[in-house]
């Protein structure tokens, strides 16, 4: 739930710092961030006992899509959707996370986890009725972003278990995967701007700096659950962020409208959740 609570967090922090930076420039800065906290710990933290090459390679990889191409996604659906549209449409991602563990690890979903999984589809479902009813509706074609943060993070989670169960250490996952998303958020930043800087402003840079830190910590906490408990219970308690984003929007964002699909939207995918760990 600590994991959760961070994601929610982050989504929330993410609104004040796309008023100042775009989502792009906001990544370039955020995954960058959590980087630099992870190594300015990691003589403390970071132990090479029981070190195992594959599990290392395993963890560079996710660390080409996660959180680069996640966080960028995330950001961008931020922007379009709004913080609680765009969280609770990453809900989908323990469907992804439970049908890779089902085809990676051998998990096989009971009937109460594929009755979760359909109320976590048919929340966000509901999120389309949203759109079209709001007067300041968003694109339907918007969905597309969050969908694809959703799957790259539901799929990476049972590759990192695999990774986590050569070498049990959370915290050389998330180094690893973290410093090559660093690399790659940074090439393409520098891709995108031809090479010339420009546009950062401090407020902003302060707020997506504090997007990384809450980010990091979420998934520092989340590769600690994997080490420790199985896919289809993780992904699942970790997807009920969208209630922390609610309750946290509705404290500091003043200006989101909480429609009544919307909380239905919510309702349903934490039901799903709730069944998932039930299961």
């Amino acid at each position: 739930m600590q994991s959760a609570f961070c994601f929610g967090l982050a989504l929330v922090l993410t609104q004040f710092g796309l008023r100042r930076l775009a989502p792009m420039q906001g990544a370039a800065v955020s995954i960058p961030t959590t980087t630099l906290m992870l190594l300015a710990v990691a003589p403390v933290w970071f132990s090479l006992e029981g070190a195992e090459p594959g599990a290392a390679l395993i963890f560079a990889g996710v660390g080409l899509f996660f959180p680069a191409a996640v966080t960028v996604l995330t950001f961008e659906a931020n922007r379009r959707m709004g913080p609680n549209a765009a969280g609770t449409v990453g809900n989908l991602a323990p469907v992804f996370a439970v049908a890779a563990a089902v085809l990676l690890l051998g998990d096989r979903p009971g009937v109460a986890q594929t009755v979760g999984l359909a109320a976590i589809v048919a929340g966000v479902s509901l999120l389309s009725v949203d759109a079209k009813s709001s007067a300041s509706g968003w694109p339907l074609w918007a969905l597309a972003f969050p969908l694809a943060a959703a799957a790259v993070r539901g799929l990476i989670q049972p590759i990192v278990k695999i990774g986590l169960a050569e070498w049990p250490n959370p915290m050389a996952a998330i180094t690893i995967g973290y410093c090559v998303s660093s690399v790659v958020v940074l090439v393409m930043f520098l891709l995108r701007i031809g090479r010339r800087p420009g546009g950062f402003s401090w407020p902003g840079i302060a707020w997506f700096a504090a997007v990384g830190v809450a980010n990091g910590l979420a998934v520092l906490l989340l590769y600690v659950a994997l080490a420790r408990g199985p896919v289809s219970v993780v992904s699942p308690l970790v997807a009920s962020y969208p209630l922390f984003t609610l309750g946290l929007s509705a404290m500091v964002l003043r200006t989101v409208k909480v429609s009544p699909w919307l909380i239905g939207a919510v309702v349903l995918t934490v039901a799903g959740v709730v069944l998932l760990l039930g299961a």
